[in-house]
């Protein structure tokens, strides 16, 4: 049949040829079928065909005709063969189903495992087999292996006769090795050294943890991200114009590593100089908002101040009344002074409201942990720049890999609606830990951690760790946003106890804390706390001091507080990022109740600033306590020890101390005051290497006692000074501190050298 078929389709070819040489018009054949018969079908219904070959009954079709219905059958993918076979009025369908998938595997995968590659692909057991589907699935599969920056990954499906029409579908994979990134290099950049700008990158270099660090694999999705980071780098300090024009990425000879280069145009640097603000609303005096404006002339160019001053006066516009008001930044250049003057002008924009907000993707986080990251409602003025805010609001929260917001138009002219997708990650972790210091010795820890707790954007963390000296338990909860309000709920419970810390004695603390946290302006926050302990000094020793006998005897007591803290922090505003300044103030009035009468008050204020275009960071701290009894004498765990202020000295290592008895175990004291001075420099190693310099200056004293006795307690300095080798490990951040005491009492303690570790695994 098949070679008559043939031989009939070579001969009306011949015969097309003929009429045409001749000049006579020559017809394609033409077919009506009153029936339709399929042949060969054993599991695919013949109404399924039949709706993919579309064949008109009764109604004429061509050759041309037959040839789509064949295509289409074949597009479908549930057939080997189809063959259509036109006879009389009846066109047979035959056809050779494709065999049934009965079971899909994966070898040689390692890296990823075959619960992960099932969910990339599309083809299923006991479904029809496609080879077209298994190429594409193959190729799916690549780019899942290429996003872990397994760019060799080789991947072949193969098919298995297992009888019956059915196959078993098996992905042979050649995971081959991680793609590293070699070098990162720039060209263009004179501002600022390739170092530096490595430390911007999300992408890092392969170091000697190469098996470890993951941030050194090639990611092309990844390469993007960093051309934005260093774009907000360069324009956050002053340079307006840069970009980055391009980014070469070359195989090393053995193809398993990149060197990537950012061509970088750097332009020139500008800083603000004259500042206005103006107003082409009628009735609406400049001059209020004008006192809103905190840009200082000669500061350099930041994208961030010019939106913190936006948003400082659209807010006021909004508490006035005033809506429908934008502020609309108009900035002139001078190339000759590189100097900018920005003048802000209040305008009358559009009428347009949010008809409402569409969240999507959330399938554990609850609509209104995202919601609240809007200060815009259904119903209120539409502001896009509130909107996109709003956006970095919801991708700072942590608990989504991506977070999409956009404006489309709603059911009238004057309506839009924001869309938000999002796509969640993992929230909680489990870890293990090791610690090791000179004072403490080795220790372990165990933590659980859970920073969306229920998806209600609670955190929660229980930790339990030791040492051979101390004991540390403790559970912390959060409610970031208390009555849908920027309201911070925070509960803390602990239970510590040590025991020879470098001294004759142990303790024990119970207690239990609840605070509320608020903010007062754009950079200042206040919180309010209660706590109530219970707290011990027990297990004294015979040749210890008076003092903590007379302590020990007075057996557990409980401590009621109330207190607060005051902070002011310019990194929540940040205008310039090569500096920051804290200022934190508090105190605890203890009284409310149990057996202490006494006021403790802190205090600390720190700055940092980077300089050699932000080579070295430079730091200074100030931080001072005292603690006043109003009733008995303080306790040991009331007063300040001095441990972690002063550098060079062992914990418990500084203070009044009793010379008159054996032990002359550290006292603490009532008032400490400590100055502490920091630079961190490069060392000019591979950056890769996460290893960095340091030195160190540090003076202050613990002093005080409200019954001192035959004990010195008089404001003693004591000042060292050191350098330290710091490495940004993948253990964690690793410090050495080699130290020398300047200024010191006889009977102090000293510590010429201090390591610290903390690894999770």
């Amino acid at each position: 049949m098949r070679r008559q078929v043939g031989l009939l389709s070579r001969t009306a070819l011949c015969t097309v040829l003929f009429l045409t040489a001749a000049g006579l018009p020559a017809s394609a054949a033409s077919y009506t079928f009153s029936d339709i018969r399929i042949e060969g079908n054993a599991l695919i219904d013949p109404a399924t065909i039949l709706s993919f070959a579309a064949v008109p009954k009764g109604q004429s079709i061509s050759d041309g005709g037959l040839n789509d219905v064949v295509q289409r059958l074949n597009d479908s993918g549930l057939f080997a063969s189809v063959d259509v076979i036109p006879s009389g009025g009846t066109l047979i369908i035959r056809v050779v189903e494709n065999p049934t998938i009965n079971i899909i595997n994966f070898e040689g995968n390692k890296k990823i495992k075959d619960e992960d590659l099932a969910k990339v692909i599309k083809s299923q057991s006991r479904r029809v087999y496609s080879a077209a589907q298994a190429e594409a699935d193959a190729q799916a599969l690549i780019e899942a292996y290429t996003e872990t920056g397994r760019l060799a990954a080789r991947i072949e499906p193969r098919v298995i006769d297992r009888g019956d029409n059915k196959v078993d579908l098996v992905f042979e994979i050649r995971e081959g090795k991680v793609t590293e990134v070699e070098r990162l290099s720039f060209t263009g950049n004179r501002a600022f050294s390739d170092r530096r700008l490595r430390q911007v990158l999300e992408t890092k270099q392969a170091g000697i943890f190469r098996q470890i660090i993951q941030r050194d694999t090639f990611v092309a999705d990844r390469v993007d991200v960093d051309k934005q980071l260093l774009t907000d780098f360069y324009r956050s300090r002053g340079y307006i114009d840069a970009a980055v024009t391009s980014v070469s990425s070359e195989f090393s000879t053995e193809r398993d590593g990149f060197f990537l280069t950012f061509a970088i145009r750097e332009g020139l640097k500008y800083s603000f100089d004259d500042i206005r603000v103006v107003s082409e609303v009628e009735g609406v005096d400049a001059a209020e908002f004008g006192k809103l404006v905190r840009i200082r002339k000669g500061v350099a160019y930041s994208p961030t101040a010019i939106d913190t001053t936006i948003t400082r006066l659209e807010n006021l516009a909004v508490k006035k009344g005033l809506n429908f008001v934008s502020v609309e930044p108009r900035i002139s250049r001078d190339e000759a002074t590189q100097t900018l003057d920005v003048t802000f002008v209040l305008t009358k924009g559009p009428k347009v409201f949010v008809e409402r907000i569409d969240i999507e993707g959330n399938a554990t986080t609850l609509d209104k942990v995202v919601r609240r990251q809007f200060r815009t409602v259904e119903g209120d003025p539409f502001s896009p720049r509130e909107i996109r805010q709003s956006a970095e609001r919801v991708r700072a929260l942590g608990y989504f890999k991506d977070a999409q917001v956009n404006a489309r138009g709603g059911s009238s002219e004057d309506q839009v609606i924001v869309d938000v997708n999002v796509e969640e990650k993992p929230t909680g972790s489990l870890n293990f830990g090791a610690s090791y210091s000179i004072s403490d010795g080795l220790g372990f820890n165990i933590g659980l951690t859970e920073a969306n707790f229920l998806g209600r954007g609670q955190y929660i963390n229980v930790k339990i760790g030791t040492t051979a000296d101390q004991k540390d338990s403790g559970i912390t909860f959060i409610e970031p946003n208390l009555l849908d309000r920027d309201l911070k709920l925070k509960l803390s419970a602990w239970y510590r106890t040590s025991e020879n810390s470098n001294s004759r004695y142990s303790t024990k603390r119970l207690g239990f804390s609840p605070s509320l946290e608020f903010p007062l302006a754009e950079r200042t926050k206040l919180e309010l706390r209660y706590s109530v302990s219970s707290d011990e000094i027990f297990s004294v020793d015979t040749n210890s001091s008076p003092i903590l006998k007379a302590e020990e005897a007075r057996g557990s007591e409980v401590t009621s507080a109330l207190g607060y803290s005051l902070s002011f922090d310019t990194e929540r505003s940040e205008t310039d990022p090569t500096e920051r300044l804290l200022l934190t103030f508090g105190q605890d009035f203890a009284g409310v109740g149990g057996d202490i009468d006494s006021i403790t008050t802190t205090g600390l204020a720190k700055y940092q600033k980077k300089i050699f275009n932000e080579e070295v960071t430079l730091r200074a701290e100030f931080e001072a306590g005292a603690v006043v009894s109003r009733s008995a004498d303080t306790r040991l765990v009331d007063r300040f020890t001095g441990n972690g202020k002063i550098r060079g000295f062992e914990a418990n290592g500084i203070g009044p101390r009793d010379l008159s008895v054996g032990n002359q175990d550290a006292l603490g004291g009532n008032m400490f005051a400590a100055l502490r001075f920091d630079a961190e420099f490069p060392l000019g190693l591979p950056e890769e290497y996460g290893i960095t310099g340091g030195v160190f200056a540090d003076i202050g004293s613990v002093w005080g006692l409200d019954s001192p006795g035959g004990v010195d307690d008089g404001l003693h300095l004591r000042s060292a000074v050191g350098v330290s080798i710091l490495w940004d490990s993948t253990l964690g951040p690793l410090r050495f501190n080699f130290s020398k005491a300047i200024q010191k009492e006889s009977y102090d303690k000293e510590q010429t050298f201090d390591f610290t570790i903390s690894t999770q695994f």
